[in-house]
């Protein structure tokens, strides 16, 4: 089994900083509506807790 490392820290209410192995990401909202996540590898993510069982998310890349 490989071993792992992630950590996630809470910067402000409601804005968090995430931390893992190979690159860091800042994360804001998400109590009560969408969720923004933004990383250092260029990736940006919008995710939504939906009623029940389901959820929303959209990823997108930075074009190279």
């Amino acid at each position: 089994m490989p071993l792992t490392f992630r950590k996630s820290f809470r910067i402000l209410p409601g804005v968090r900083l995430n931390i893992n192995r190979k690159s860091w990401s800042i994360t804001t909202g998400g109590a009560h509506g969408p969720r923004h996540t933004h990383s250092s590898t260029g990736r940006r993510t919008t995710s939504m807790d939906l009623p029940g069982p389901f959820g929303w998310r959209k990823t997108t890349r930075k074009a190279k």
